[in-house]
């Protein structure tokens, strides 16, 4: 099997999905030369809105975790979106997780390790990134977590 971004998918069971329209006035992402940025993905399955909550109130950092890996597959989707070929994708150059966290929550790279692993899994040593991983008061829709990207992409 080839070492594609799509075949790693394939090898994690990982379908990916369409890629989600804009909630609101802005566009899932723009290409400016050789960057790709994606806006903030929401932890979306199914058309629906998977995981809601606070942090450090309503949700576990494993529920975070899982938020933040739904929130990676929506990336991969927008960046197929919008190339038509993740092997398009160079690399993957940073991401930023908002976490819908109490004040006292301090586990927020924790719960955006949940994307952080599953990109390297997905995308192998193009999938290593920046990153920042804060906290939010709350997020759209109540959303545990919010991830955007910027991709560097190769024609």
């Amino acid at each position: 099997m080839s070492n594609t971004i799509e075949n790693r998918l394939a090898s994690l069971g990982i379908n990916l999905p369409e890629a989600a329209a804009p909630a609101a006035n802005y566009v899932p992402f723009v290409r400016t030369g050789n960057q790709l940025f994606v806006s903030g993905q929401l932890p979306m399955e199914d058309g629906k809105l998977q995981v809601t909550g606070k942090l450090g109130a309503d949700l576990s950092v494993d529920s975070g975790k899982a938020a933040a890996k739904l929130c990676a597959i929506n990336l991969l989707a927008q960046a197929k979106a919008a190339t038509g070929d993740l092997e398009k994708v160079a690399r993957l150059v940073k991401i930023v997780g908002f976490v819908n966290s109490t004040a006292d929550f301090g586990d927020q790279p924790q719960v955006i390790n949940g994307a952080s692993d599953f990109l390297v899994e997905a995308m192998g040593d193009k999938g290593r990134h920046a990153r920042s991983a804060v906290s939010a008061a709350s997020l759209p829709f109540g959303a545990a977590v919010e991830i955007e990207a910027i991709f560097e992409i190769v024609d």
